[in-house]
């Protein structure tokens, strides 16, 4: 990590060290978070008995929900509590969030309220921890978005061991004690890895006590705190009548968008002239990235489905066993191929950009959409070479490796390039508007998923295997076409960046 970002001193510190830190929280964070999401459709759909369709589009809701919030949190952080404090109140309310999910209990609203709770901790602790990011390697674009690659890996270091770990442990206390206890004891598991994480920062918070927003340097105003906690109850009540009602979920979303698009317009018409650039290819590559997050979103829904009834569970070479994974495990692939690449990649960018010969974001979001198309196409060819409506493991790797360098290129530079092209003042605001772009698309990507949504007497994988390829194929399309836009849009980007740096 060090021979990729150099070390630079602030009050003392070194900006590694301050990195490092608020790396850890992150990975913890994801620990918590992914090894949620690895479990939470098929908890749905076999705890609460819920249809494909429902369970698809409740966690889009959730996951809508869950990265809408941080527009509000990035502002509580930049003008409210600050953005230090609002990182580690966040990490405190989802550690609230995933014990509430351990209650052994198949109650509904109880599974809502829970979520709601995770939807006001990740608000709060999402846009400031990138913020806090952004703050350490301020001025140095090359070393930025070196940074956030590496920051990308480090927290799918903490997501791969959840989604190795949390299906292991459900099977694992179903098969020993039965009742379905796994389900919540996985759940508490990721409640535990939130506590190491603020442990784990408490211990090191000397490292980036001198980084944070004006609030941080003032003494904690309890009045403004107990205010932004009540607001928070009434949050999470909220969201648990939203993700019980769909019509309002669906409704709340679009109207989501349409407000963040309208602040966009607003801030782009009523910034200064030398901010106006940055923030017009802000809008186009969010854009691009909300198509992104529809891809995205298969991950927990219809590629997770696929790897439940479509998938052949053992690893084997030349016909020698190797391992055999549950159904939930093979998420964990994205995270390890962020892994292997990230290193990769960011060691490329540092040199390409030492030697001035460095890719822009705009050129390296249209490489990410046609990688994305070619992981969709393996998954859609792989239908023609199953045996008994059972595709191969490998292929899952496969169409993972390609689907995650794709990730890398558009979401892994996306918290990136809002650093590089919004003003200071108002980039806590704009990462979490950038993730209620990311919010959006997730719910279109519940929708999206339900293409391939299948009946629940539809029981033999041969009948269930071509209802996935078949929106595995016209994904790879959609990607396809995702690419030539993004292409079409690299003069626009040339144009606004070279404007931008100019009045820098």
């Amino acid at each position: 990590m060090n021979n990729s970002i150099p070390l630079g001193a602030v009050n003392g510190v070194s900006q590694t060290r301050s990195f490092f830190t608020v790396a850890l929280i992150e990975l913890w964070e994801r620990f918590g978070y992914y090894g949620m999401q690895a479990l939470i459709v098929y908890f749905m759909v076999q705890r609460l008995g819920f249809e494909d369709s429902r369970a698809n589009l409740v966690w889009g809701a959730a996951a809508a929900l869950i990265y809408v919030a941080p527009a509000i949190g990035g502002w509580i952080g930049d003008q409210v509590l600050g953005t230090r404090r609002c990182m580690v109140l966040g990490a405190l309310i989802l550690t609230l969030g995933y014990a509430l999910m351990a209650v052994p209990t198949t109650n509904t609203w109880m599974t809502f309220s829970a979520l709601g709770v995770i939807v006001v901790g990740n608000g709060l602790f999402k846009p400031n921890t990138a913020n806090l990011v952004r703050k350490i390697y301020e001025g140095d674009d090359s070393k930025m978005d070196s940074a956030f690659t590496l920051y990308y890996m480090a927290v799918n270091v903490g997501s791969t061991f959840s989604m190795l770990a949390t299906p292991w442990i459900k099977d694992y206390v179903n098969a020993t004690w039965g009742a379905n206890l796994g389900w919540h004891v996985a759940f508490a598991v990721c409640s535990v890895g939130l506590t190491i994480g603020l442990l784990t920062v408490g211990v090191l918070r000397k490292t980036i006590a001198h980084i944070g927003s004006p609030p941080d340097a003032l003494p904690l105003d309890v009045k403004k705190l107990l205010a932004v906690l009540a607001g928070g109850v009434v949050a999470v009540a909220a969201a648990a009548v939203i993700l019980e009602y769909q019509a309002l979920a669906r409704a709340f979303v679009y109207v989501a968008g349409i407000v963040v698009l309208g602040i966009f317009f607003h801030l782009i018409r009523s910034s200064a002239p030398s901010e106006r650039a940055g923030l017009i290819a802000a809008l186009v590559l969010t854009l691009q990235t909300v198509f992104f997050f529809i891809f995205y979103q298969q991950m927990s829904t219809s590629l997770s489905l696929f790897a439940l009834r479509n998938v052949d569970l053992e690893f084997t070479v030349l016909g020698s066993h190797l391992w055999t994974w549950s159904p939930a495990q093979f998420q964990a692939l994205n995270a390890i191929w962020i892994m292997v690449l990230s290193p990769v990649l960011a060691l490329i960018y540092t040199r390409a950009g030492n030697s001035g010969r460095d890719l822009s974001i705009a050129a390296k979001f249209a490489l990410g959409f046609a990688v994305v198309a070619a992981g969709f196409f393996t998954y859609g060819v792989a239908g023609q070479f199953a045996v008994n409506g059972l595709t191969s493991s490998w292929i899952m790797i496969a169409g993972y490796g390609l689907y995650s360098l794709g990730e890398l290129l558009v979401s892994g530079l996306g918290l990136a390039m809002i650093a590089r092209y919004v003003p200071a003042r108002m980039g806590g605001f704009m990462m979490g508007a950038y993730y209620v772009g990311v919010g959006i698309s997730q719910y279109l990507g519940g929708v999206v998923a339900n293409i391939a949504s299948v009946p629940r007497d539809m029981v033999d994988p041969l009948q269930t295997l071509p209802v996935y390829t078949n929106l595995f194929n016209k994904l790879g399309i959609a990607a396809i076409v995702c690419t030539l836009i993004a292409l079409a849009a690299l003069p626009l980007m040339r144009r606004l960046t070279a404007t931008h740096h100019a009045h820098q």
